[in-house]
């Protein structure tokens, strides 16, 4: 007879990992100061081999003047990200609700697709052009807000790095509708900001 114990029996627990994709949309505006982009550029370079390490993908989407552009669909190509990085241009407007549209509509594709994305948006958060690329303060925060809401009615993770000189009340409250997580960081450099990142990503 073949006597079988509790002690004899195993399982194997296999982790459900779905790929996940962090997207990048940052904040290349003329509010946006060079200095500040520069060191956001930094951060992300240093997410960049954490992230490949990881086998993540990357995504970068910058915004500026009236319009929001997907530098970088999501890749886990090293070169290709640094080489994206490297010809981010500063100046013009702040359309923060196009970026955010774009963004999100770039994560639901990704969900779509088996993905799980994660969106991290770098800015001072002064939003001065709507989603129809006209100047004026209220008309645009309105419109972020607008897609902040849908945002967080298909549950992104996302969270906010408010790299301006001074905590931004309005990006706050742009994060709370989002139900997405602001870290104030205003004299934060590329190491402080990549870490923010980090801690953020391993919450997420």
């Amino acid at each position: 007879n073949i006597k079988i114990l509790p002690n004899d029996l195993h399982t194997i627990k296999f982790e459900d990992r779905s790929e996940r994709v962090i997207i990048f949309l940052v904040d290349a505006s003329g509010s946006s100061a060079m200095n500040r982009l520069g060191e956001s550029k930094g951060a992300i370079e240093l997410m960049l081999a954490d992230s490949y390490a990881k086998r993540d993908f990357v995504s970068l989407i910058s915004f500026r003047d009236t319009s929001a552009e997907i530098l970088l669909p999501p890749t886990r190509s090293l070169v290709q990200t640094k080489k994206r990085l490297g010809s981010l241009m500063a100046g013009g407007g702040t359309p923060l609700a196009t970026g955010l549209d774009v963004s999100i509509k770039l994560a639901q594709n990704c969900k779509r697709s088996g993905k799980m994305p994660s969106l991290a948006i770098l800015t001072d958060g002064k939003a001065n052009i709507d989603l129809d690329g006209n100047p004026g303060r209220d008309k645009a925060i309105d419109d972020a807000q607008k897609i902040a809401s849908i945002a967080r009615d298909i549950k992104i993770s996302s969270f906010f790095i408010d790299v301006g000189r001074q905590s931004n009340p309005k990006l706050l409250d742009l994060a709370h509708k989002m139900d997405a997580e602001y870290i104030n960081l205003p004299r934060a450099n590329a190491k402080d900001l990549s870490q923010s990142l980090k801690n953020s990503l391993e919450k997420a």
